[in-house]
């Protein structure tokens, strides 16, 4: 079992030193990393989001403690207006699509519209955060929802941590309508 165990250090180590000699080695940015961050709960968020038939896209349970909730696709449609506002702030400009405040357009009704909302959203998203460097990271850029300045950094990790927080939400949904949520899949 020892010469297994440094037989496979052995093979590491080679492998970085040649990764290291041959250039391979890529630098490792804030931005690379928040992308990274933000890439994996889209993986989640999207196919989450496109798991629930059409005829259940407008689903909210009413019972108990979720009176008004939004339904499904509020959340999905929040979500996307949200990046696209927090995407506008890190960069400094007009979102390029009207909004209609964080609830999204009122226009978008049909699964694939709202889908392709989600998509688009996360793309501006991801452009934003490619925008974040070494020297601008904690400069403060206007709040998306008013209020005091935020850092491009606190900015760009609520876009992660917004996604997640309605992605539990929206498999409890899922899970009410029979789904087994794609990331719980085996």
């Amino acid at each position: 079992m020892r010469k297994i165990f440094l037989l496979c250090v052995a093979v590491g180590l080679s492998l970085l030193s040649a990764q290291a000699q041959s250039g391979a080695a890529k630098e490792r940015t804030i931005a690379a990393e928040m992308n990274a961050n933000l890439k994996n709960v889209e993986g989640e968020f999207v196919p989450a989001a496109e798991a629930m038939p059409e005829d259940k896209f407008n689903f909210a349970p009413t019972a108990g403690e979720f009176n008004k909730a939004r339904t499904y696709a509020q959340q999905i449609k929040h979500v996307a207006a949200v990046n696209y506002m927090l995407g506008s702030a890190i960069l400094g400009e007009k979102s390029p699509v009207e909004l209609g405040g964080e609830s999204g357009p009122d226009a978008l009704k049909s699964k694939a519209e709202i889908v392709k909302f989600l998509k688009d959203s996360y793309a501006y998203l991801h452009k934003a955060v490619d925008s974040i460097t070494a020297a601008n990271v904690v400069s403060e850029v206007e709040s998306p929802f008013g209020g005091p300045k935020m850092t491009r950094l606190t900015v760009a990790t609520i876009g992660v941590a917004h996604s997640f927080d309605h992605y539990g939400q929206m498999a409890v949904y899922l899970r009410m309508n029979g789904i087994i949520p794609p990331a719980s899949r085996q």
